[in-house]
């Protein structure tokens, strides 16, 4: 997909059942979603049948244009089900992003603090950098040939390198200078409250 999944397109998914429907799920998510009482991504709330968001700015109305955030792993691995897609490993990610540099995104400096809309008229891929951190299906592992570096950058790498998930590309809270084509970000694949988002592949 050459964008981010928008808001509008999970308002599809919820509206569908998807929260509800176990195939679409890893078996975790779903317990996830029964012992957590999920229905939405963080941070939504319905008021007279309407969904908002709260955002940087207070509550909002969702905007259906820009991309969806605020969800864990599972829920982006159960949307890109739903959709008869998947989510992109993070060797194609980063495949992808070699003919497209990290400028001109949606980062920190821009001072917008929320992800913001595709250009409808623009042909290529989109979105890479800044907007929202994107799952990958990708476990957070080290590279062949990884060697632990001495002292804290080491210990910071080396001692979270299990049961986590990698996110590429930034987002709207990160600051443009720290963002480059192989940064690794990495969660546990319950977290939602960084701006995490979607994209899809075939």
């Amino acid at each position: 997909m050459n964008r981010l999944v928008t808001n509008g397109e999970y308002l599809e998914f919820i509206q569908d059942g998807g929260y509800g429907d176990f195939r679409h799920w890893l078996d975790e998510g779903f317990a996830l979603v029964h012992t957590q009482h999920l229905e939405a991504p963080l941070y939504w709330v319905k008021q007279q049948d309407e969904w908002c968001r709260f955002t940087m700015h207070g509550l909002e109305k969702i905007n259906p244009n820009d991309p969806v955030c605020h969800l864990n792993f599972y829920e982006a691995n159960a949307y890109a089900n739903w959709a008869g897609k998947r989510l992109l490993t993070e060797f194609e990610w980063e495949a992808a992003s070699q003919v497209h540099p990290p400028t001109g995104g949606n980062f920190v400096e821009r001072g917008r603090l929320e992800p913001s809309a595709a250009e409808p008229a623009v042909k290529g891929v989109q979105q890479l950098y800044g907007d929202v951190w994107e799952w990958t299906y990708s476990a957070y592992h080290p590279y062949p040939r990884f060697e632990k570096a001495p002292g804290a950058i080491g210990e910071y790498n080396g001692k979270f390198m299990l049961n986590q998930m990698v996110l590429r590309g930034g987002s709207c809270a990160t600051s443009e200078s720290h963002i480059r084509t192989t940064y690794r970000n990495f969660f546990h694949p319950e977290k939602r409250w960084q701006y995490n988002g979607i994209r899809l592949a075939q």
